[in-house]
């Protein structure tokens, strides 16, 4: 049986945000693998008090999201200059995380450590000389570069041109000292091998992981519908704020007043009463539920990085979906409950349709078949990579 000491941001268990739930869905496969993994990180205080799994390790509570930190954005800026490391690195680097790393390599020994996003780059000289795996989510410096080009502010330009400089010198450092790199499609995979081709590795160590949804199981059967059009996300993180907002400037005013639309997910309390027809539910306790809920599920995606997990969770909920080309980034072949739009028009002309129109049995039983597939796939990747190593 393999040791797995998997190093990551916050604590995933109850995968209440999209990098969660593919942190857990990589530590429900390597346990799945017959691998003892040992969870390490921070519990998000935005959350409240939760409990922890039986193989999670609590370095402590703390803030995360920027916007609700406070004074802690100050500080954590200031670190991020004295320590020359990037802003959402130092939001993550302390004491507490060191010691309690450094106290499980002293107690335990490990076959190999996972280093779960590139912020947390800071933490590989600590554990050499073990067997690293780097879990990518995604090419993390080009979120920033895009920020920095959308910027109107010259401040927020230079802020975020500096954070996609500092991040990719640690994510390119990350992928070319790992053992093997994680990602999740192949646009990142392409990127990770040529940093590691440029540093000399005639053959690149980096895996693409056909990361499932974040629910146990598809559904099985068609749900009573409760409303039109279902849209759900964290809306603090930028570009789900942004999809939201092209989705209410660009899109909304071609449907029609009639459809009663309900949008889920903290941190978008301004649309309160702001709309006719759009019911804002705030955080929902199951989103498998209120995807299934939904007459139709949109995903308005114009930037990003990595996978779209709220895509994955959309095709398992058995859900009808209308969805933008970056919304379908890493997800191949999907099935027919998938349709695509490029523009605001085709958009809400697709919801128009499918609102109208009822998922057959066929459709439903392909997406459950796409479900049980990607989720093999998922864990028979994680036991090859095991096996390289």
């Amino acid at each position: 049986m393999m040791k797995i000491l998997f190093l990551t941001t916050v604590l995933p268990s109850h995968k209440l945000h999209g990098s969660e739930i593919a942190s857990q869905n990589v530590i429900d496969a390597l346990n799945q693998v017959g691998c003892q993994v040992t969870v390490v990180g921070y519990g998000r205080k935005e959350d409240g008090d939760l409990p922890r799994s039986a193989q999670e390790v609590l370095v402590g509570d703390r803030l995360v999201e920027t916007k609700r930190a406070g004074w802690w954005v100050v500080l954590w800026m200031a670190a991020s200059f004295l320590k020359k490391m990037p802003y959402s690195a130092a939001k993550y680097w302390s004491r507490q995380y060191i010691d309690h790393l450094r106290a499980l390599l002293q107690n335990e020994t490990y076959d190999a450590v996972v280093i779960d996003h590139a912020q947390l780059g800071w933490l590989y000289p600590l554990v050499q000389p073990h067997k690293v795996i780097f879990s990518a989510h995604n090419v993390e410096h080009e979120l920033y570069a895009q920020n920095a080009a959308r910027s109107q502010s010259s401040l927020h330009r230079w802020i975020y041109a500096r954070e996609a400089r500092l991040v990719q010198q640690m994510e390119n450092q990350l992928a070319c000292v790992a053992d093997e790199v994680w990602a999740l499609t192949e646009h990142d995979a392409d990127y990770f091998a040529e940093v590691q081709r440029r540093q000399g590795q005639r053959h690149p160590s980096v895996k693409v992981l056909s990361l499932p949804s974040g629910f146990a199981a598809p559904q099985s059967t068609a749900q009573a519908k409760q409303f039109d059009i279902g849209i759900i996300g964290s809306w603090p993180w930028k570009p789900n704020e942004e999809g939201l907002l092209w989705f209410l400037e660009r899109v909304y005013p071609y449907l029609p007043s009639n459809l009663c639309i309900h949008i889920a997910g903290r941190g978008a309390d301004w649309l309160v009463d702001k709309y006719p027809n759009i019911h804002y539910r705030g955080f929902v306790p199951s989103a498998q539920e209120f995807m299934a809920q939904a007459r139709v599920v949109a995903i308005p995606m114009l930037s990003g990085g990595g996978i779209q997990i709220k895509t994955l969770d959309a095709i398992a909920a058995g859900s009808a979906i209308v969805a933008t080309p970056v919304a379908l980034r890493g997800i191949a072949h999907p099935p027919a409950t998938v349709r695509l739009a490029e523009t605001p028009e085709a958009f809400a002309q697709l919801l128009i349709d499918t609102v109208d129109s009822t998922l057959t049995t066929n459709a439903l039983q392909e997406a459950q078949r796409w479900f049980t597939h990607r989720q093999q796939q998922f864990i028979h990747d994680i036991a090859y990579s095991l096996s390289a190593l």
